[in-house]
């Protein structure tokens, strides 16, 4: 059971450090005025991403299915609870790689052109000499990037609207799961309103967060304001990510007894 968890664990931290990357794609489209370019090939990796999601997803399920008594419930929260560990976890080291990730990125948008595609990219990069040369652009994160974070500039609505939906998301399964242990009876129905919480927490990062971010970019590319607002809001935008997922780790027994709670209801 440690070792699934482990995997789990492995994946999850994965899926969390890929989202934390996304908010810098932007960053690496701005500095090769390539940005269109960058989001088409930024779905390339997202596909990563997905991959570790369908992995882990089953094996988390089967966690679920370990509960035989009221008695296993404590150690399927202690689980639940060092996954999402693992998502704080995933988050920070995203958030350590983004200077690495915007130099190396760059470079990948750039080879992309000269090759023509993504599988002529792939090859091209593939070669020992190219890997070697990829170590310059590896950039260790310095403690003045967050000395120059100020929340101000920054809408707290906008800080505030991505915290909520980074919590949602990233409780949202683990608290429909526990949610079913806690009410064997309604478990298909608890289970299957977990793309329903999900779902809020897209919209809300689709129809609030992104566009404010979409705004910002275009501002930035016609010289109507600085990369430096934008690295401050990308910066904001995961800390708050961070404190997302924090949060999930209070509101993951809450949520579950209010799932519950309104399956029951409508039971």
């Amino acid at each position: 059971m440690i070792e699934k968890l482990l995997i789990i664990c492995v994946f999850v931290g994965i899926i969390h450090m890929i989202e934390t990357l996304a908010y810098s794609v932007r960053l690496a489209g701005l500095k090769t005025r390539k940005l269109v370019v960058a989001l088409s090939l930024f779905n390339i990796i997202v596909i990563v991403s997905r991959t570790a999601n369908m992995v882990q997803a089953p094996l988390t399920g089967k966690l679920g299915d370990a509960v035989q008594s009221k008695e296993d419930l404590p150690v399927l929260l202690h689980q639940l609870q060092t996954i999402l560990l693992a998502a704080s976890i995933g988050t920070i080291a995203g958030a350590l790689l983004i200077p690495s990730f915007v130099s190396i990125f760059s470079r990948m948008i750039s080879h992309l052109e000269v090759a023509g595609s993504v599988p002529k990219m792939m090859k091209n990069i593939a070669s020992i000499h190219t890997l070697e040369k990829a170590k310059k652009h590896v950039k260790r994160p310095r403690w003045i990037m967050l000395s120059q974070l100020r929340i101000g500039g920054v809408p707290k609505r906008l800080l505030l609207l991505n915290l909520m939906a980074t919590t949602i998301y990233t409780v949202g399964v683990l608290s429909t799961l526990y949610a079913s242990t806690l009410e064997p009876t309604l478990s298909k129905s608890i289970l299957m309103s977990s793309g329903l919480i999900n779902g809020l927490a897209m919209i809300t990062l689709a129809v609030f967060v992104d566009p404010q971010v979409a705004i910002l970019t275009e501002k930035v590319m016609k010289g109507e304001s600085t990369k430096q607002s934008m690295n401050k809001m990308v910066g904001t935008l995961v800390i708050s990510r961070l404190c997302g997922t924090v949060c999930a780790q209070i509101l993951l027994v809450p949520a579950a007894l209010y799932i519950a709670w309104i399956c029951k209801l409508i039971s």
